[in-house]
């Protein structure tokens, strides 16, 4: 039994492999988005334009919000491998909502050099969360905030969902779109973006999304209509 299920792994890797071949050109962005966002974030700018306002230091730091910040990984790929099996449309769209808006997001932290200073200057390592988000200090610095891109994960697969399963499972889209939500909430928590890095994040992913996914929505407004 052990070797029959390793099997159908290998057969579904493979499978999962040639998907994303026949899409390459839709995942390819991917790798250059992080070449490039390596490099900004660890060539000195010279200084950079603080984001976080008086109001920022009145929100909590809560570092078990690590959690729901880490399940941000996951979230954005777990909708795109979703999508890529099942709903190749929807896939690439969400592809050019992620490709827009990280690149968009990189060229304005380019033009714009950016971070923010909320991270308490001494952090306990007491507890399991604390010790996570020291990590998490240490790999991801506090620069090019602005626009946070976990905002404009979290969108991106919230409104990808909503386009792919939207009349059939409205369910699973609504608590896909309150755990994007959280998923926002938790960068002020952990203090790795400011209120105005996610506000730029909401914004940035309206600019985006209303004219890519606005179009379908009508479309999918009037086969409604016209099934009644």
């Amino acid at each position: 039994m052990r070797a029959i299920s390793t099997a159908r792994q290998v057969i579904d890797l493979r499978s999962l492999l040639r998907l994303l071949w026949q899409e390459r050109r839709f995942v390819l962005w991917f790798p250059l988005y992080l070449a490039i966002f390596v490099v900004l974030e660890r060539v000195p700018s010279g200084g950079y334009w603080a984001t976080q306002l008086p109001l920022d230091r009145r929100i909590p730091f809560c570092p078990f919000f690590v959690v729901l910040y880490c399940t941000w990984y996951p979230f954005w790929v777990v909708t795109g491998l979703y999508l890529l099996k099942h709903h190749r449309d929807a896939f690439r769209r969400y592809m050019r909502f992620l490709a827009l808006t990280f690149f968009l997001s990189e060229l304005i932290w380019f033009l714009v050099p950016n971070g923010q200073d909320l991270r308490p200057h001494i952090l306990a390592q007491d507890d399991f969360f604390s010790a996570v988000l020291s990590a998490l200090y240490r790999i991801d610095t506090n620069t090019n905030v602005f626009p946070s891109v976990h905002v404009l994960g979290a969108v991106g697969a919230a409104l990808a969902l909503w386009d792919a399963l939207g009349r059939q499972r409205p369910w699973l889209c609504t608590g896909w779109t309150v755990l994007a939500v959280l998923i926002s909430l938790s960068t002020l928590f952990v203090k790795q973006h400011s209120l105005l890095d996610v506000t730029g994040g909401l914004v940035l992913s309206l600019l985006v999304g209303l004219p890519l996914y606005g179009k379908r929505r009508q479309a999918l407004v009037h086969s409604y209509d016209a099934d009644l």
